[in-house]
């Protein structure tokens, strides 16, 4: 006789009546937030609190499933557990999970494969009355229809175990990853932005080093990171809210995000043009977009909006302000998760008034800064051994180096190398950046590299 997993928070969580339930589904999707258009994900990241709270944000992640439905067969869902100890990764006993809009079977075979890793158990308790996977359900229920689930509660955990898990039931487009997950808990709004702010920049980053304060779902979260770098996922970000957005009090607020995995861009980013664009041209039209955005911010007179096609390919870049020689601000993104265009004039604006080193650009300074815009090419793992290996390989003048170690991160253009030319103090003042010692090594350091093309104002 089969065993079935109860609804344990409906009524809580999300509405217990299944004719409530579905119309609040619906309507949540309906109204999921626009977001540029993701070709088939192949992993989510989603909130988990109730409906009221992350709702929205969860069905903007869903929604880009709508044309998915037959295609999609099997979910693999990983949350956090919040009221059992688990040890590694736990499946449940069950064979069926239950909500108000009716059972979801489980994928019986991938939880024979999982089984027999050494960090996967089976664990009745830890799903009784987890809400972290639950809350998932009615809305895959919804946009799916008919599918099995994988649920695995993640405790105590590396994200080498987690990403293990993963790579075990991977599959091909039939397969559907989902990593339930808030991100800063009970900050006052302003920091929680920030905070959560630095989290979107790491995962999009692909930075598998997220701590429980950043997201209370960090360890599948960074198991997934891992996956998605060996697989060549891209990360967009759909959302980003926090609960007094939507329904909370702003001194005490829960970060909220979702995001899609899909595959690379077939262009890179700094191909991310019409090949028939001149580059002085397109630099031209990068320099203009940038300026228009903050002459429009501070009710200055901007020029006709920039309109070009290849605007709307996916790019990174940053924005660098300079007054009279000296620097005024420089704001950017690592990853490419968002059309160039909108790249371009967000990290305008967060250069010219956000730029946490710098007080708010003035009308009065906007004549006098020149800007500058670097269009960043995909990042790449530097593989070394020790900090002499580094040193070795870093290329002055070429490599824009991002340094990671733990929750410690910082990133330095190709352009500081004409103030560091030698890669030992380069990579010193990249230490200082991050937080750290300028003498500081350690094994688990890891370095990445880009190259940019730049444009600046004469």
């Amino acid at each position: 006789m089969s065993t079935i997993r109860p609804a344990a928070v409906a009524g809580m969580f999300y509405p217990g009546d299944p004719i409530e339930l579905r119309h609040t589904v619906t309507d949540l999707l309906a109204h999921a937030k626009p977001a540029e258009a993701v070709r088939a994900p192949k992993a989510l990241i989603v909130p988990h609190a109730g409906y009221l709270y992350s709702g929205p944000i969860a069905a903007s992640a869903y929604a880009r499933l709508a044309d998915l439905r037959g295609r999609i067969r099997r979910v693999v869902l990983l949350g956090p557990t919040h009221r059992v100890y688990v040890r590694g990764l736990a499946l449940p006993e069950a064979e069926r999970f239950a909500t108000p809009l009716g059972e979801v079977q489980l994928d019986r075979a991938g939880m024979q494969q999982v089984s027999g890793l050494p960090q996967v158990s089976r664990s009745a308790p830890a799903h009784q009355m987890e809400h972290s996977l639950e809350v998932q359900l009615p809305f895959l229920q919804a946009v799916l229809g008919d599918f099995q689930l994988l649920p695995l509660a993640v405790g105590e955990a590396t994200a080498d175990e987690v990403a293990e898990v993963l790579e075990t039931v991977w599959g091909g487009d039939e397969t559907l990853i989902v990593i339930s997950s808030d991100l800063s808990h009970f900050l006052p709004d302003a920091l929680a932005r920030k905070v959560d702010g630095g989290t979107v920049d790491a995962i999009l980053a692909l930075n598998s080093h997220l701590n429980h304060e950043q997201a209370c779902g960090a360890t599948p979260v960074n198991g997934l990171l891992l996956v998605a770098r060996k697989h060549g996922l891209h990360p967009v970000v759909l959302d980003v809210r926090n609960s007094s957005d939507t329904a909370g009090d702003p001194d005490r607020v829960v970060g909220y995000a979702a995001f899609a995995f899909e595959a690379r861009p077939e262009k890179s980013r700094r191909d991310a043009a019409d090949p028939d664009q001149p580059d002085a041209e397109k630099g031209t039209t990068l320099l203009k977009l940038a300026r228009n955005e903050i002459a429009s911010k501070l009710g200055q007179p901007a020029a006709k909006p920039v309109k070009a096609a290849w605007l709307q390919e996916p790019g990174a870049s940053f924005v660098t302000l300079t007054r009279q020689g000296e620097l005024r601000g420089c704001i950017g993104t690592l990853e490419a998760h968002r059309p160039l265009g909108v790249d371009v004039r967000e990290n305008a604006l967060a250069a010219a008034f956000r730029d946490p080193r710098f007080m708010p650009l003035t009308r009065g300074e906007f004549d006098e800064i020149s800007v500058e815009v670097s269009l960043l090419s995909p990042t790449e793992p530097i593989e070394v051994k020790d900090e002499a290996a580094a040193l070795a390989v870093l290329r002055p003048h070429v490599d824009g180096v991002v340094f990671e170690y733990g929750h410690y991160r910082s990133t330095f253009l190709p352009q500081v190398w004409e103030q560091l030319p030698e890669p030992a103090e380069f990579l010193a003042h990249l230490k200082r950046k991050a937080g750290l010692p300028m003498d500081f090594w350690a094994e688990q350091v890891r370095l990445s590299r880009y190259t940019v093309s730049k444009w600046k104002e004469a």
